[in-house]
């Protein structure tokens, strides 16, 4: 089920179908040591996967989707809505490997913000991010304001926090 589009990229609920390549993803070290994550293994994977398409079946406050190529279908990250730490509404991403330095997440951001404000009725949005993932950073940076910096002691790095109000996007 597709849920918005942009130029290049559709957003859609995550298939089984692509359990290769979401392992090609959550196994890479360059990938999620940004997010900062440890990288999984396939039995993780699998399992994380699953756990992300279960939550279709409810409602939750996290919604996470799959990315595509709009040219190809061709599966290359996912995005999220979700609460953060303060109850906000929180954007965030994570592209396969191949698929960085090529605009993706500048086109990405900009769309689930625009489809944060006028398909969920958002107020505000908020994208943390550790400082060392530059590239994120500098995404943020074109969209949002910096709200503060933190120690996130769950993923052991220094967090900037960002956030956008409808009104300033609108």
């Amino acid at each position: 089920m597709t849920i918005f589009e942009t130029e290049r990229l559709v957003i859609q609920q995550l298939k089984q179908s692509v359990s290769d390549v979401y392992f090609d993803m959550m196994e890479n070290t360059n990938v999620m040591s940004l997010v900062p994550r440890p990288t999984m293994s396939r039995q993780e994977s699998d399992a994380h996967l699953i756990k992300m398409i279960s939550l279709y079946a409810e409602p939750s406050d996290t919604k996470v989707w799959g990315i595509a190529l709009k040219s190809s279908d061709e599966f290359i990250g996912i995005c999220a809505f979700l609460k953060n730490d303060a109850q906000e509404d929180e954007i965030g991403y994570r592209f396969r490997e191949q698929f960085w330095n090529q605009g993706f997440g500048t086109e990405l951001t900009k769309g689930l913000i625009s489809f944060g404000f006028e398909e969920m009725a958002m107020q505000k949005i908020t994208a943390d991010v550790a400082i060392k993932n530059l590239n994120s950073v500098k995404i943020l940076e074109k969209f949002m304001r910096v709200t503060m910096e933190f120690y996130n002691p769950s993923d052991n790095c220094t967090d900037r926090r960002y956030e956008v109000s409808k009104t300033d996007w609108l």
